[in-house]
């Protein structure tokens, strides 16, 4: 299969005012592709429709070939994502999360254990295992959350502004674990403002304004985002 990602005019409707109009397009497999904007454009109303938190007025969207309507429990084990701002549960600890997202996915639990060791030692919070979230900084709730996201082996990485709130460290641990993940098979969807990370990370863009897809391309074809003045 070519495209592990297809979203066919997509057209998502919120409070009656039309968010998404009728976009369509693919992520390749083995490959990384930005969905780039300004504020308001609809990068993550889209990401949250590709995930069904977001239910769409029109349109479909398929991974890996399953479609989204008829068999959504199948769907999301075929995605994980990054929030931009953590989600995590106040009841459970730092460990326990990552339990959850192994059961969730099944992932053996010598793997399992062998991921959660190395990630957690990467983004330093290996002694974070059993806080709860509460007593977490952002930083570091955002690092739990990432971890989560990567643990396991799912055709599609969702993310949306990846590196909010980690280090200089963990970014640049983050950037180079990405790109080992895709060269291994994973694709990865993401937004970001940080432009310099869309040409270092990416294989391909999805440019967005007011819910409309400007243009879309190789990323060496980017010529970055212009002020909205410029645009109006």
């Amino acid at each position: 299969m070519e495209y592990v990602l297809e979203v066919k005019d997509l057209q998502l409707t919120i409070q009656k005012e039309t968010i998404i109009k009728g976009i369509s397009f693919r992520v390749p497999n083995r490959k990384i592709v930005a969905l780039i904007g300004h504020n308001g454009a609809g990068k993550s109303t889209t990401m949250r429709a590709i995930m069904g938190w977001h239910e769409k007025s029109e349109g479909e969207i398929l991974l890996q070939g399953a479609s989204q309507d008829d068999d959504f429990l199948y769907f999301k084990t075929l995605f994980s994502y990054i929030p931009e701002e953590p989600v995590l549960m106040p009841e459970l600890t730092v460990f326990q999360h990552f339990q959850l997202y192994g059961a969730s996915y099944q992932i053996e639990e010598k793997k399992l254990q062998e991921r959660v060791n190395d990630y957690t030692r990467a983004f330093e919070i290996q002694d974070k295992l059993n806080e709860f979230p509460e007593a977490l900084s952002k930083g570091m709730r955002q690092k739990v959350q990432t971890i989560c996201a990567l643990l396991p082996d799912v055709p599609l990485l969702l993310i949306d502004e990846p590196f909010m709130g980690l280090d200089i460290y963990a970014s640049e641990f983050l950037t180079d674990e990405l790109k080992r993940r895709n060269q291994e098979g994973m694709s990865i969807l993401l937004t970001t403002h940080q432009m310099e990370k869309v040409t270092d990370l990416c294989d391909e863009y999805v440019l967005l304004a007011d819910g409309h897809i400007l243009e879309a391309g190789n990323i060496e074809e980017f010529n970055g985002l212009t002020r909205r003045e410029a645009d109006e």
